[in-house]
């Protein structure tokens, strides 16, 4: 009886092993990011971080995430986080940048707009998080009536009338 019983252990191994597949070494094969895949990850990263602080309230002079934002406060605070420099004002942006015609808008865009009051200076900035030319949405810090950080239509009658230009801001 014990021979019976190695005997059909050994069968019920030699069985296993056969049946198991066979492992074979592949070649792993690493896309590298062309540079713009690469563009466009900064950019949804930048338009991600925008977005933590949405609802956060809107704050003459300020660039604090804790105190709140102005607009240029905002854009100043989401690309500093990324390492980029801007201007601190509005009116900073009004000759920064090669003005991009409506085709050319990606999200992570800086928007420029003329004052609500003063038709002749800029006075508003913003990030395109939906680019679709002149239909995008942007992400600002609105001193209008939702006083806080929110997301608008470049297309509403508001913003169009006082669009000034959008610049690309993380380089050609």
């Amino acid at each position: 009886m014990k021979l019976y019983t190695i005997n059909l252990l050994a069968i019920l191994l030699l069985a296993c092993a056969k049946e198991q597949p066979k492992t074979t070494v592949t070649e792993k094969t690493t896309k590298v990011a062309t540079a713009d895949e690469t563009d466009m990850m900064k950019r949804t990263e930048i338009i991600a971080f925008a977005k933590k602080y949405m609802g956060t309230k809107y704050c003459f002079a300020s660039a604090s995430p804790t105190k709140g934002f102005d607009c240029s406060g905002f854009v100043n605070f989401v690309f500093k986080n990324f390492g980029i420099e801007l201007p601190r004002s509005s009116s900073g942006f009004a000759n920064i940048g090669r003005a991009l015609k409506a085709e050319e808008f990606k999200i992570g865009d800086v928007l420029v707009f003329y004052g609500y009051r003063d038709s002749k200076s800029v006075g508003h900035v913003g990030i395109i998080c939906e680019a679709n030319g002149m239909q995008s949405k942007f992400i600002h810090a609105s001193s209008g009536k939702e006083m806080a950080v929110t997301i608008s239509e470049l297309g509403s009658e508001m913003y169009t009338r006082r669009f000034y230009k959008c610049v690309n801001v993380l380089g050609e």
